[in-house]
């Protein structure tokens, strides 16, 4: 699986450096899969039935699987996108956050860039966790605790994280919230999709007539951060991160080992 991940950080790259205010988010999804194809890949979100793109573009209240639009990005925005690709008949799944300035409006930009902050860190909580969980269940717990320390956000519970490999969505569930259950063992094999998501509001949601885009229902403002990430005999590493994810673990002690 380290070929499409590679391709997922690639198309990531892409994108960081591509949004500004005025790009579309329908530019952006042709910037994602000119990436993916450079990589001798396919992009994986195009293989469900009836979706066309590379990637979700999520502003604002849209939280996931926005389609890609036309419309402009302006400040005081904040975009989420959510790529993947396919190789060999291998998954990635990645997102990320990006904030579009406002200098008119500071307060808005401030806000935003913690919701994003708070979304990464907390997925990072998850990950770490995962490096040293012995059941899947204790990354939920990890992201829950860490958003709830750090501010009133609401953390979906509609949307989770998932299995990956063969297809993009697997078996086991990953859940961004303490759940009863321990969940699958933690051992060496398992991938899986961190992804928490993330409501300044309420975690209710609407779905939109194009039958995809989700919304937060009193339309605030939302933050997704996502990386695949492997546990293999070696320990932890994660695929969608150029450097298998060493600058997020260090702050928690943790040194990723390349898949051999």
């Amino acid at each position: 699986m380290i070929e499409p991940g590679l391709a997922a950080v690639d198309a990531l790259a892409a994108m960081r450096a591509a949004v500004k205010p005025g790009i579309t988010t329908l530019e952006l999804d042709a910037i994602a899969e000119a990436a993916i194809r450079a990589r001798g890949g396919e992009p994986n979100f195009m293989l469900e039935p009836g979706y066309r793109h590379t990637i979700c573009a999520n502003v604002n209240a849209d939280v996931v699987h926005a389609i890609p639009t036309d419309r402009p990005l302006e400040p005081g925005d904040i975009v989420s996108l959510d790529v993947g690709a396919v190789i060999g008949g291998w998954h990635s799944d990645a997102a990320f956050t990006a904030v579009i300035p406002d200098p008119a409006r500071p307060e808005l930009t401030e806000s935003n860039e913690k919701l994003s902050h708070v979304t990464e860190q907390a997925m990072w909580q998850g990950i770490a966790r995962l490096a040293r969980a012995t059941h899947l269940n204790e990354v939920g717990e990890a992201v829950q605790n860490y958003v709830r320390k750090h501010s009133d956000y609401g953390v979906l519970e509609d949307y989770i994280g998932h299995g990956i490999g063969r297809s993009m969505h697997e078996d086991p569930p990953v859940f961004n919230v303490a759940v009863p259950k321990r969940g699958p063992e933690v051992k060496p094999g398992l991938v899986v999709a961190i992804e928490p998501i993330i409501s300044a509001g309420t975690i209710d949601t609407v779905v939109q007539d194009d039958d995809w885009t989700v919304s937060i229902a009193d339309g605030a403002m939302s933050a997704q951060w996502e990386h695949s990430v492997a546990i293999h005999e070696g320990g932890i590493w994660v695929l969608t991160a150029p450097d298998g994810g060493a600058a997020g673990l260090a702050q928690f002690g943790i040194t990723p080992t390349p898949i051999a």
